[in-house]
């Protein structure tokens, strides 16, 4: 089991996205997740973090376990966690943006996320989103990086 969790939260054609504060991917639109307390069961880790980071219950949304990612950094193995996709109903009220300790929140449109000139988003989010969202199946994502540049992006079954 990885430390890391990431979910990615959607309401109607917008996802729910924070633009980090600090490292890592500071100043990029990334999901919402934070380490796996110790004993703490998985699905119960993202939903303390994403009640934590947005202040949504549990019960406000429905929750899939996606699959996991990895990445190496420079060739060297550096970890991975596992990622989670929520789904609000469309009408959900949930004004943003908000300002967070780690950032701030806002629900932005699936258009301005994945436009090919937008690169204010993580490099990877994309293709999590090309690949998972309206599948049941689970994959592990592999990411090479060079620095903080996207060099390769990869899946499998899990």
């Amino acid at each position: 089991m990885y430390k890391y969790t990431i979910c990615f939260i959607q309401r109607g054609d917008q996802i729910l996205l924070l633009n980090r504060e600090k490292a890592p991917w500071m100043g990029n639109w990334n999901g919402v997740g934070g380490k796996i307390e110790p004993g703490e069961v998985l699905i119960e880790s993202i939903q303390r973090e994403i009640t934590e980071e947005t202040g949504i219950p549990s019960e406000d949304y429905e929750i899939r376990d996606i699959g996991e990612m990895i990445w190496f950094v420079n060739e060297e193995y550096l970890g991975g966690m596992h990622l989670f996709f929520a789904k609000l109903p469309d009408d959900y009220d949930y004004p943003t943006p908000r300002a967070m300790e780690e950032g701030i929140l806002d629900f932005k449109q699936c258009d301005w996320i994945f436009d090919q000139e937008n690169t204010g988003v993580v490099s990877y989010l994309s293709y999590i989103f090309q690949h998972v969202q309206n599948d049941s199946e689970r994959i592990k994502i592999t990411t090479k990086y060079h620095g903080t540049t996207l060099l390769h992006i990869s899946h499998e079954s899990l």
